[in-house]
């Protein structure tokens, strides 16, 4: 009989209790035990794990390292999944596989080249795959600069951080006067210039951002999952047009994503994202981590956490090859349980197992012929 897996997830997304999901219904039957910790009590992964803990608050990255190799070490820890400070894990990787866990992460030179988006952009335009222009600012003039040269070469602008991740900080800047119109519905990304001007010129320390035109979809993220020998096991693209989602295998995205995902060692799971300038394909971002639309897939008929697990045991699983695409779908929320109020207040000697609340069964892709309505 095989032995269990036991999986960590630190700090991560809401999105991942699917990941966790997957692992549980891995193919094979294999038991999977998963640890979680969180800095949010709240937390749907803290729910939907197996044991949960709460992390510490307010450690440097180092001090995170030595936190992460006793909780490996002390729960036994076959595979650890790193989002928070996944930079200085990485860098450590030695030390992990000392107590016996294998990081479901890329090489250190992978995660200094996609942590700062310009230096990326640089990186990959150099192998031959197509970025968008793009100015980096730090003060107000700096701004005004690019703004007026992008606009003059015809592209509606658009800055966001250099660094960071999931949207956060990203806005379209428009001309258009500050009015009641802007308040007028829901909040939008829309940003007046003048204002950002404003703000910039009274800021005590400078920005870090990235202006650039703004892209048009469709957007696709192309999931990836890369051996140590940096070949790729698996590559399938997610395509978003409004609210409408889908699958592709189309090479003009997958083509570039796996040139990127083998010439950088993204091992492991990566998510490359594409959008359109004009009439091409540019990339739009890379994350060295598994993307929270991961599960997604499994209307593909694909299992990507488990084989990511796999390969991350030393059990190469073969290129995989979706068996069909999944037809055209969209994303609606649902409830995750979350634990009763208070019940993570702090780490408590002897409560390390956590009651894990029923997880409801997750959705399914039609049966063939059968259409489920955006």
């Amino acid at each position: 009989m095989l032995s269990r897996v036991r999986v960590w997830l630190n700090r991560t997304y809401a999105e991942n209790v699917f990941f966790m999901d997957q692992l549980r219904r891995n193919p094979s039957d294999r038991a999977v035990e998963i640890h979680a910790t969180h800095g949010d009590p709240d937390s749907p992964v803290l729910a939907a794990a197996d044991t949960a803990e709460p992390e510490p608050e307010g450690l440097s990255p180092a001090a995170y390292v030595e936190y992460a190799l006793d909780q490996c070490a002390r729960r036994g820890i076959d595979v650890f999944v790193p989002r928070l400070h996944q930079a200085a894990i990485v860098a450590h990787r030695a030390e992990f596989t000392a107590v016996g866990t294998a990081l479901l992460a890329p090489t250190p030179e992978a995660v200094a080249v996609f942590e700062d988006k310009a230096t990326a952009y640089e990186a990959v335009r150099s192998v031959g795959v197509p970025v968008p222009p793009w100015r980096r600012v730090r003060t107000a003039d700096e701004l005004l600069a690019a703004v007026e040269e992008l606009e003059a070469a015809g592209y509606r602008v658009c800055f966001k951080p250099a660094a960071g991740a999931g949207g956060v900080g990203f806005r379209m800047i428009t001309r258009d006067p500050f009015s009641l119109t802007h308040l007028n519905g829901f909040p939008s990304p829309y940003v007046q210039l003048d204002l950002v001007v404003e703000a910039l010129r009274r800021a005590e320390e400078p920005v870090d951002w990235l202006v650039m035109p703004r892209l048009e979809q469709p957007e696709v993220s192309v999931d990836c999952l890369t051996g140590p020998d940096n070949r790729v096991r698996l590559a399938v693209g997610r395509t978003k047009n409004g609210r409408r989602r889908g699958f592709t295998l189309d090479e003009r995205w997958l083509a570039p994503a796996r040139l990127i995902a083998e010439g950088f060692g993204l091992h492991h799971l990566s998510n490359i994202q594409f959008r359109m300038l004009g009439d091409r394909p540019v990339l739009l971002d890379v994350n060295t981590r598994p993307a929270g639309g991961l599960h997604q897939l499994s209307l593909c008929g694909v299992n990507a956490p488990w084989a990511a697990v796999r390969l991350a045991l030393g059990e190469d699983p073969g290129v995989i090859e979706p068996p069909f695409l999944g037809q055209d779908y969209t994303v609606v929320s649902g409830p995750r349980p979350v634990l009763p109020a208070a019940s993570l207040p702090r780490q408590r000697a002897g409560a390390d197992q956590v009651p894990r609340p029923a997880v409801p069964e997750p959705v399914r892709a039609a049966p063939a012929g059968e259409v489920l309505p955006l």
